[in-house]
């Protein structure tokens, strides 16, 4: 892509000797605040390409993101898909996703040794399922978060929130909401079922058994939500709780005082995964490359963790203990201290967490139709 080009004034001789002193005649004049900011063009969930998040990092190495913000990792595949190669620079993916991305060949092949997989929090971030094919890396791993029941404290207890039955509690009619994107969901109802570990693998009795529970939570279902409907629906009470998200939306608003919340329930939750992809086509490889390297950074680590637009859980050792010395409070509530219940990485250690994956018996196509059939039910 062509950046428009601002013609400087040449400097005088004698700004050219104050500058260097007489030896500078010889050589040419060059002033890096002249450089020409390179646009990096960014597709990600919103907030990625965010001043809270990329600001600092703009500034200090002459670049600009240019985002393009979606909502689901079908929406992603569908855009990428409808754009001539080279369109994106960088293409941040839900991980579950990259392995399609890979196989369509719109991501590059990466070189591990490039990025710092020793500072992982967990064993499973460094081989994470789906970056890697033939033994060759395809994404890096920057942050993550967990999915749950997401509910009004002043609606339910955090003991009937500890299962996902609390969703079709009778008192609350009409006052659930849906994150409208069929996976999160569905997973969810899949573990409802019992069927764990195996949530996405689901042969015809546990799938057309899904169906029916999902089904049978509509009467109480009082709208469908894009991200903002989502976030403000539950702020100003009109949904009680919400199936589908986690602290990424509750988050926001808990620390803005409202009396929300996300728990991980007996049942076991779901584990979102956001990794960097270098875009096929790009000349920008190396920029990239390096705004990659920065987000594995202590530093980068907390610019994520802290995300205005919704927050999520830094993976590396570094970002962790960095987190924890600037912003105690937020490590505290999210579980980010070693020896806390709650901790992320204990709830993965302990097979709570799940990963968020694509269904393995049936096709993507399957689940929309299925979930477009629920919402129109």
């Amino acid at each position: 892509m062509k950046t428009k080009t601002t013609k400087m004034p040449t400097p005088t001789r004698r700004e050219v000797l104050n500058y260097t002193g007489a030896a500078a005649l010889s050589m040419p004049f060059v002033n890096r605040t002249w450089a020409q900011t390179v646009e990096i063009n960014m597709l990600a969930w919103f907030g990625h390409g965010e001043p809270d998040v990329v600001g600092e990092y703009e500034a200090a190495n002459n670049v600009k993101f240019k985002p393009k913000y979606y909502a689901g990792g079908d929406n992603m595949l569908a855009l990428i898909a409808q754009s001539p190669p080279g369109t994106y620079d960088i293409i941040l993916s839900d991980g579950e996703f990259v392995q399609q991305l890979n196989a369509a060949g719109h991501i590059q092949e990466l070189n591990a040794a490039d990025y710092n997989f020793d500072d992982m929090l967990h064993e499973d971030f460094k081989q994470f399922p789906g970056h890697w094919a033939d033994s060759k890396l395809h994404s890096v791993m920057v942050r993550c978060g967990h999915l749950g029941v997401s509910y009004n404290k002043n609606a339910m207890t955090a003991e009937e929130a500890s299962s996902y039955s609390c969703f079709w509690k009778e008192d609350i009619k009409g006052k659930v909401g849906h994150f409208d994107w069929h996976l999160p969901t569905l997973g969810m109802i899949s573990l409802k079922d019992g069927n764990g570990a195996g949530l996405w693998d689901l042969d015809d009795a546990k799938w057309s058994k899904v169906q029916e529970t999902t089904l049978s939570l509509r009467p109480q279902v009082g709208g469908f939500f894009d991200y903002g409907g989502t976030f403000n629906s539950l702020k100003n009470g009109e949904m009680q709780a919400m199936v589908g998200i986690g602290d990424w939306i509750t988050g926001v608003l808990e620390k803005d005082g409202a009396p929300v919340a996300s728990v991980v329930p007996k049942e076991g939750g779901i584990q979102w995964t956001e990794s960097y992809c270098i875009g096929k086509g790009t000349d920008k490889t190396e920029e990239v490359k390096k705004f990659i390297q920065h987000m594995l950074t202590p530093e980068g680590q907390v610019k994520s963790a802290q995300m205005a637009a919704y927050p999520g859980f830094a993976i590396t050792k570094g970002g962790r203990a960095k987190l924890i010395e600037v912003d105690k409070k937020e490590a505290e509530r999210t579980g980010q201290i070693d020896g806390m219940p709650n901790d992320p990485i204990t709830l993965i250690k302990e097979g709570r967490i799940h990963y968020r994956d694509i269904p393995k018996q049936q096709s993507l196509e399957d689940w929309n139709d299925f979930w477009s059939e629920y919402k129109n039910a």
